[in-house]
């Protein structure tokens, strides 16, 4: 996953898997809230999108920082917006608002942002 290139201050953040992933499942947050009832607009919609933008934006902000102290904090903050987001989208199944089908998908996605969140945050934590 993560390599040589990846040099505190200097990393491309639209180069990391981890990235990659974690924007694509925002897209796709914001996709399926839009289908939300349209009395949890400034509720649960709003707390949920911004939840998933708070994973892609933190791992962006901490591969700019200038110390591997500095990305490992922000990559941290990323894991528990990846919580906070699962949990929403659970509330939001048990609700009625999202299809079990999709709670799957998106759930599995933040499974596998939170697995590569933790590699990455080792691997800096290891040089």
């Amino acid at each position: 996953m993560a390599g040589p290139w990846l040099i505190a201050g200097m990393t491309d953040y639209r180069a990391l898997d981890v990235w990659k992933l974690a924007h694509s499942l925002t897209v796709s947050v914001y996709r399926t809230t839009a289908a939300y009832p349209s009395d949890e607009r400034f509720g649960l919609v709003a707390q949920t999108r911004r939840a998933a933008t708070s994973i892609p934006s933190n791992i962006a902000e901490g591969a700019g920082r200038f110390s591997d102290r500095d990305n490992r904090r922000f990559l941290a903050i990323a894991a528990g917006s990846v919580n906070e987001t699962e949990y929403q989208l659970l509330l939001a199944k048990e609700l009625g608002y999202l299809d079990p089908s999709a709670w799957e998908n998106l759930s599995g996605d933040l499974s596998r942002v939170r697995s590569m969140l933790i590699r990455l945050r080792q691997w800096l934590a290891d040089d």
